[in-house]
């Protein structure tokens, strides 16, 4: 089956089916995450990329005029790359991993941790926009 870049309505199937593989608090934790993405952003779209053989669904990815940013589980973290994450504003510190890349930054959850959810969405209306005007130009 291919996913890589598909964007039809059976993309965010194969997302629930992902999360729900994982059973433990990294599903409750993408799932969430997911769940403030759509609320921050209702055109976002879901697709899948970057599938291969240890991970035939590949990466849910989200997007609006571009990524936004990439779901990611493993086995101690649920990780959140954001595409454009240097040029995004973060006054609230999410960003706590891939801090040293010039483009990329990225967002590790933990067991137990909290999110953030006005500062996290905050962010992904950052991300839309920065992606909305480099669009437009």
């Amino acid at each position: 089956m291919k996913t890589s870049g598909q964007k039809t309505g059976s993309v965010p199937k194969l997302i629930d089916a992902k999360i729900g593989k994982l059973g433990d608090w990294r599903g409750e934790t993408l799932k969430r995450l997911r769940a403030l993405i759509h609320e921050a952003d209702p055109k976002v779209v879901e697709t899948l990329k970057w599938a291969k053989a240890s991970n035939p669904l590949g990466v849910p990815v989200f997007e609006h005029e571009g990524i936004l940013c990439t779901g990611e589980t493993y086995k101690d973290k649920v990780k959140l790359t954001f595409a454009a994450g240097a040029a995004l504003p973060d006054p609230s510190g999410l960003f706590n991993s891939s801090l040293d890349g010039n483009v990329r930054r990225a967002i590790d959850f933990f067991e137990g941790g909290k999110i953030d959810e006005k500062a996290f969405k905050a962010l992904i209306r950052a991300a839309v926009a920065h992606n909305t005007a480099k669009a437009k130009r």
